[in-house]
Formats: C-alpha cells, structure tokens, sequence
C-alpha cells in the first residue's frame, strides 16, 4: 500500500529534478530545509529521525540534495522526507512536507472499526509487511 502523507504524495514519485525544483521554490520563499526519515510510516508516527540540522542559511539546492543523497545511502530501504519550515513568525512552522524516498517493500496498513455500546465506534490499525 502506498503511504500517502504530505504535499504530492497522490502523484508519482518526484525525480531527483523535480525534486531540486520544489527545493529552489522554499529557498526563494526563505525556508529552511530540513531532512527526516523512519521506518515506521504509520500516520500517527509524527516524530521521524532528523538527518543533520535543519539548513537555514541554505540558498543553494545542491547542498539539500547533497544531504537527501547522504541520507538515502545511510537508509535505502527507510521513508525519506523533506520539511520547509518558515520561521518568519519567530517560531518554527512546517509549510510543505514531502516524501522523497520509500523503501522497495512498503507495509500494508489496515483499518479496524468495531461497534461499541452506544453506537460508539473504536478504530484500530495494524501493519504488515
């Protein structure tokens, strides 16, 4: 099953092209680029691992791709994704969010919904795979 989470995540999988495109798109916006990846896709799972620091003097696309290529070589078979965060708020928010690596197996979710008393409805999830 095909995790959808995040901007473009219903279309193909983005080249390493288009990829750069949407990067030199938050770098003239003046986001900062910072790049996460997990094993556990599960749609809850809103923690990932950080690669590096967040890039927030960056305004040169290559160094994030440089950053992207390291990290899918340290985890080829992990979720990877870019965040844009706009901090011209004095806080840090994530304005785009994008997946740019899957492993070559991705895990079926699956939803349970059980009827309670009350008509109360408890939803369960479960992965295989």
């Amino acid at each position: 099953m095909r995790i959808t989470q995040g901007c473009f995540s219903f279309l193909p999988d983005l080249t390493d092209e288009q990829i750069t495109a949407q990067v030199e798109y938050c770098l003239r916006k003046g986001w900062a680029i910072g790049v996460e990846h997990t094993d556990d896709p599960h749609p809850r799972n809103t923690y990932w691992e950080m690669w590096g620091n967040p890039m927030f003097d960056l305004k040169d696309a290559k160094g994030v791709m440089m950053e992207l290529d390291d990290c899918r070589k340290a985890n080829p078979q992990h979720y990877i994704r870019l965040n844009a965060f706009d901090s011209n708020r004095g806080f840090e928010t994530v304005t785009m969010s994008f997946i740019v690596n899957r492993p070559d197996k991705e895990p079926d979710l699956r939803m349970t919904r059980t009827d309670g008393p009350g008509r109360s409805q408890h939803y369960s999830w479960s992965t295989t795979g």
